[in-house]
């Protein structure tokens, strides 16, 4: 392990199983409203230098998990910088209990990615940037492709968390009656769902995140090692947070707003968000468009061999090759 990190600041999980990727640094940077969000850089390793790719995770994750994928990125000659967002990994925790998923406002995450954006990646990584982005922050990255088409020159989205199945009220409907249930001071209790539990070994039959054990296990690994980095149940507040965001998503302006090249695959084994809704997004969109995966349940970066050799050959499509 080559990782440059500061002895009082944050560091990564060091397991057997997850080598850290080649050249790691590690620190702290500050949002507008004084969160301390953790984050890392990789520079690239081989190949001609291509920019550096942001990557950004789902809800739950943190930046120990995306090893593999880091050094995928670096093997193609991109420099890789991410973060844990607010609440979640080794970031600053909002609630007393640091164990629920809590965010005020969805927009928080965007005022992340901003901050992450000039503190991190302007001064300090290659240009051009790529966005990369997963479940949670697949949405988010979506919305940065709106509010500032400067940013990236293009995104990529694994799974994005456009809809939720089983929703009966639809998504405004559901960020209407979390965001009572907040109001009525529930904001802080858990909502908890079949796919929130804790990540362990015992926890993999018939998981839906993977269909590759000794991925699944790395991951379990990582939280032995770092029980801090671990996220539960989210809260109702953070329910109406996404919920308010995904009916946003569902509106018939939101396709036609994106104007930066999107392209986003979806997993077709997904339990966890609804691919249905990534490909009527993708249908919709001027700029985008999706691909399904077939057999791939919901973390495509973490599935087997076979799905993520598809995951990368579409990264390689529309990253790698366009910045070549």
């Amino acid at each position: 392990m080559n990782a440059i990190v500061d002895p009082s600041g944050p560091t990564l999980a060091v397991v057997p199983s997850n080598p850290v990727p080649e050249g790691a640094r590690v620190g702290y940077f500050s949002t507008a409203d004084k969160v301390q969000l953790r984050y890392a850089s990789f520079p690239k390793t081989q190949g001609a230098a291509r920019g550096t790719i942001c990557l950004v995770h789902g809800r739950t994750e943190f930046i120990e998990k995306y090893f593999e994928t880091i050094a995928d990125f670096q093997a193609r000659g991109f420099a890789v910088a991410t973060f844990d967002w607010r609440g979640q990994g080794g970031s600053q925790r909002l609630i007393g209990n640091h164990k629920l998923g809590y965010v005020r406002r969805f927009d928080d995450y965007w005022e992340d990615l901003r901050a992450f954006h000039s503190s991190i990646l302007l001064p300090d990584c290659p240009a051009p940037y790529y966005l990369v982005g997963h479940s949670m922050g697949g949405l988010v990255s979506l919305y940065a492709g709106i509010r500032d088409r400067m940013m990236f020159e293009r995104i990529f989205l694994s799974a994005p968390m456009i809809g939720l199945p089983g929703q009966p009220l639809g998504p405004a409907g559901m960020a209407r009656l979390a965001g009572t249930l907040s109001n009525l001071g529930l904001a802080r209790m858990p909502v908890g769902r079949p796919g929130d539990k804790p990540q362990t070994e015992l926890a993999f039959p018939g998981n839906p995140l993977t269909s590759d054990l000794a991925r699944f296990t790395r991951t379990s690994d990582a939280l032995k090692a770092r029980p801090d980095l671990e996220l539960g149940a989210p809260t109702f507040r953070w329910v109406a947070a996404a919920f308010e965001a995904m009916a946003g998503a569902s509106t018939d302006r939101f396709p036609g707003a994106v104007r930066i090249p999107v392209l986003m695959l979806a997993a077709a084994r997904d339990e966890i968000v609804d691919s249905a809704a990534t490909e009527t997004l993708g249908l919709r969109m001027r700029t985008g468009r999706h691909v399904m995966i077939p057999g791939a349940r919901h973390e495509l970066f973490m599935e087997n061999d076979s799905i993520r050799g598809q995951v990368l050959a579409a990264f390689d499509a529309f990253i790698t090759e366009q910045s070549g």
